[in-house]
C-alpha cells in the first residue's frame, strides 16, 4: 500500500488534467492521488496525513524515463575521447561493455544499477525502464534481467524490465542461427520479469526483416514491443514499427515527415533521446520537430548508458530537448511524464489527475520554466513516489520562510526528522 500525504504551499501545480494551479495543494491517499486545488479549498479531513510545505515551489508530475540501458560494468572511456577527436559512434563499442559485464559479480552488477536508480530517483525519476542487452548470449541476458528485479527490490522507483537480447549480433556468431536464439529466449525473460521486447534495428546491428521476425515472436509470447528506429540511417525501422503498430520507436534521428505521419497514425510514441544527439555529437535535433508536427505523441528519455549517454538527469533530457530541439517547455514537461507513460503503457502516472499514482516532483524554483532555465543547478528538491518521500536535497537555491505548524514537514528538514 503506498503512502499518503499532503503538500501545501504549492507556488504553481502542474496535474496536465487542469489547468495550472496557483497557491495549491494536493492530498495522496493509500499511494494515490485523491484531491488536487487552490491551499484555501483544501477539504477538511486532512490533519491526518503527514504534511509537506513545499515552500512556494512548484511541483510537477514524476519523470518517466522510457528507454535506459542502466545495467552494465565497466567504462567506455576510450569511446568518448575517440569522439572528441571526431570519430563516428558505431555499436562496435557494445562489445567491450558486453565483456566487462561478463566479468563483474552479480553482487558488482546489483550495486551498480541500484546506484544509478538511486541517482535517476533523486533527479525526479519516479518511473523507468531498464533493457538487457550486454549479455549477447541467452544466460548472459537472463542474467541481467534477473540483477534489473534484484536491484530494485525495497526501492521505491518503478522499474520496467526490457529484454533487449537484439542488441547486437555478437562477433563469430551465424546472423540467422542468433536470431532464432533469441526468439527461442522471450518465454524464459518473461517469465524473469521482463515486460517489453526491444530490438536495435540499424546500420550494423539488426535489418528490418530480422527485427520484425523477433518483434512479431515477441507479441506472440505476450511481451510488449518496442525498437529502436533510425538513429544511425534511414533504414525502415520507423515503418516497421508502425506496421507492427510496436508501442514506441526510439531515437528516430533520420526519420522522415512520411514515416513521422505513419507513425502518429498508428499510435506509436515517439521517444525523444536528445542526451545521445549531443553525447555521440551527431547533432541531430530537427526530428523533434517533424515528429511533433505529424502528431506524434512524444516521450523524452535519457537512454542512460555507458557508449552514448552516460546521463541519469531526466531535467538535463528536458533542457536538451528544448534548447536543442526547439520544443516548448511545456512540450518537454508533457513529453517526459505523460508521453514516457504512455511509451510504457502505464496510464495510471505522468499526470497528477485523482486516481492516478502519487509520484511528484517538487521543484527547486517557483516556477517550472526554472527547470530549463537554470542550468546546471539542482532542478528537483523532494522525490514523492506512491505518497512517500523518498529523496530530498539539503539545501535549495530558493528557500521561502515556512509558516506552517512545527507538526509539518518542511523542504529544509531531512525526512523523518523534526524542527
Amino acid at each position: 500500500m503506498g503512502g499518503s500525504l499532503v503538500v501545501r504551499r504549492i507556488g504553481r501545480l502542474t496535474t496536465w488534467t487542469t489547468p495550472r494551479v496557483e497557491d495549491a495543494a494536493l492530498v495522496v491517499r493509500d499511494g494515490a492521488v485523491a484531491w488536487a486545488g487552490a491551499d484555501r479549498d483544501l477539504p477538511p479531513g486532512v490533519g491526518d496525513l503527514e504534511e509537506l510545505d513545499a515552500c512556494g515551489a512548484a511541483v510537477i508530475p514524476g519523470f518517466v524515463d522510457c528507454h535506459t540501458h542502466a545495467i552494465w560494468a565497466g567504462d567506455r572511456r576510450a569511446d568518448f575521447l575517440a569522439r572528441l577527436d571526431a570519430a563516428a559512434y558505431t555499436p562496435e563499442g557494445i562489445a567491450s561493455t558486453v565483456a566487462a559485464t561478463g566479468a563483474a559479480t552479480d553482487e558488482e552488477l546489483v550495486g551498480l544499477t541500484h546506484r544509478r536508480l538511486a541517482a535517476m530517483m533523486a533527479s525526479g525519476t519516479t518511473t523507468a525502464e531498464v533493457k538487457s542487452g550486454y549479455g549477447l548470449t541467452p544466460e548472459a541476458e537472463l542474467r541481467l534481467l534477473s540483477a534489473i528485479e534484484q536491484a530494485v527490490l525495497g526501492e521505491a522507483l518503478h522499474v520496467e524490465a526490457t529484454y533487449l537480447g537484439a542488441h547486437v549480433v555478437p562477433d563469430g556468431r551465424e546472423r540467422s542461427a542468433y536470431v532464432e536464439e533469441v526468439i527461442a529466449t522471450l518465454p524464459q525473460a518473461r517469465r524473469l520479469g521482463a515486460r517489453w521486447c526491444d530490438v536495435f534495428c540499424d546500420d550494423g546491428a539488426f535489418t528490418v526483416e530480422e527485427a520484425r521476425r523477433i518483434l512479431t515472436a515477441a507479441a506472440a509470447a505476450g511481451l510488449g514491443t518496442r525498437i529502436h528506429a533510425e538513429q544511425l540511417a534511414l533504414t525502415g525501422a520507423a515503418t516497421l514499427a508502425a506496421e507492427l503498430r510496436c508501442a514506441s520507436a526510439d531515437h528516430l534521428d533520420h526519420v522522415t515527415a512520411p514515416d513521422a505521419f505513419a507513425l502518429a497514425n498508428a499510435g506509436v510514441v515517439g521517444v525523444l533521446v536528445p542526451v545521445a544527439s549531443l553525447y555521440s555529437r551527431s547533432q541531430r535535433w530537427s526530428h523533434a520537430v517533424t515528429l511533433r508536427d505529424a502528431g506524434v505523441t512524444l516521450a523524452i528519455a535519457t537512454d542512460c548508458n555507458p557508449g552514448t549517454s552516460w546521463c541519469e538527469s531526466m531535467p538535463y533530457a528536458v533542457q536538451l530537448a528544448c534548447l536543442c530541439m526547439s520544443l516548448g517547455v511545456d512540450d518537454a514537461l508533457r513529453a517526459a511524464t505523460l508521453g514516457g507513460a504512455a511509451a510504457l503503457g502505464l496510464h495510471d502516472r505522468g499526470h497528477l489527475g485523482v486516481g492516478a499514482r502519487g509520484d511528484l516532483l517538487v521543484l527547486a524554483g517557483d516556477h517550472e520554466v526554472d527547470l530549463v532555465a537554470h542550468l546546471g543547478a539542482p532542478a528537483v528538491a523532494a522525490t514523492v513516489i506512491g505518497g512517500r518521500v523518498v529523496s530530498e536535497s539539503k539545501s535549495s537555491p530558493r528557500r521561502v520562510a515556512s509558516s506552517a505548524p512545527t507538526s509539518t514537514k518542511s523542504l529544509s528538514q531531512p525526512v523523518g526528522t523534526s524542527a
